[in-house]
């Protein structure tokens, strides 16, 4: 007879929680420790300016822009259904002016497209000079 108590063999078991844990504690360090590549980024260089006494007729074009999307150029009403007439326009203004700045005097309801159809067409003009105006807020 067998008298010996059959010994009661644990089954070894793997206990996950802490492995988790430490995994989670690591990919935490990995993502606060990454630096992401941004390619869509643009590289700009932003230009600096001293304040000094502007010159005094300087070759320039204003454009205004009401809020409806009417143009003015040096104050003559202007039809431009198009940036490319409009580009005409700021040609037939500027005359034998030698690198006009081209001024945008938008209302402050204006659309966007309306602004941005002035920038095209100074473009298209040769105009690389664009300045914007605006006034100080009313306390």
């Amino acid at each position: 007879m067998n008298f010996r108590h059959r010994a009661f063999r644990e089954e070894p078991e793997i206990n996950f929680i802490p492995l988790i844990d430490v995994l989670l504690v690591i990919l935490i360090f990995l993502m606060v420790t990454t630096t992401y590549s941004r390619f869509a980024e643009l590289q700009i260089n932003l230009p600096t300016a001293e304040a000094g006494k502007p010159p005094d007729h300087p070759a320039q074009l204003d454009v205004a822009v009401d809020a409806k999307g009417n143009y003015t150029i040096n104050k003559t009403a202007i039809t431009a259904p198009n940036a490319a007439a409009l580009s005409n326009a700021l040609k037939n203004a500027a005359g034998d002016m030698k690198d006009p700045v081209v001024v945008i005097n938008a209302d402050a309801n204006a659309a966007h497209q309306s602004v941005v159809r002035v920038m095209e067409a100074a473009q298209l003009a040769g105009m690389a000079k664009i300045t914007f105006t605006t006034q100080a807020p009313r306390k």
